[in-house]
């Protein structure tokens, strides 16, 4: 599967994504980085088939409102040191992947995956 990750969650998301088999990018790697506007960045994903991997509630209205992103996962789980926010998404990446295979939104909890 392939994601975007949004600049407000660490780059070393993307790794755990790659580690784990994925083609994952970071608005770090695109042309203006981190200042990428969130429908350029929705035109990326939906150009290069991309789960958009965020914690902005921007891409949830854009998501109901006009179905873009095709796919999302948000990141709901507050503010949480790195760390801690790599080891939820790592130990749920299983079920994460299994849930995007068949729906279009899914949303990551401290403690839950959400299927929208």
């Amino acid at each position: 599967m392939k994601f975007i990750i949004d600049a407000q969650l660490p780059r070393r998301l993307m790794y755990r994504f790659q580690d784990a088999g994925h083609d994952a990018v970071h608005t770090l790697d695109l042309p203006q980085g981190n200042r990428t506007g969130d429908n350029d960045i929705i035109d990326f994903a939906i150009q290069e088939n991309r789960v958009v991997v965020t914690k902005d509630n921007d891409f949830v209205d854009s998501f109901w409102i006009s179905g873009k992103p095709k796919k999302l996962l948000l990141i709901s789980t507050g503010n949480i040191n790195n760390s801690e926010l790599e080891k939820i998404l790592t130990s749920n990446l299983e079920s994460i992947i299994n849930i995007l295979n068949k729906n279009d939104y899914v949303e990551l909890t401290k403690k839950h995956v959400i299927t929208h």
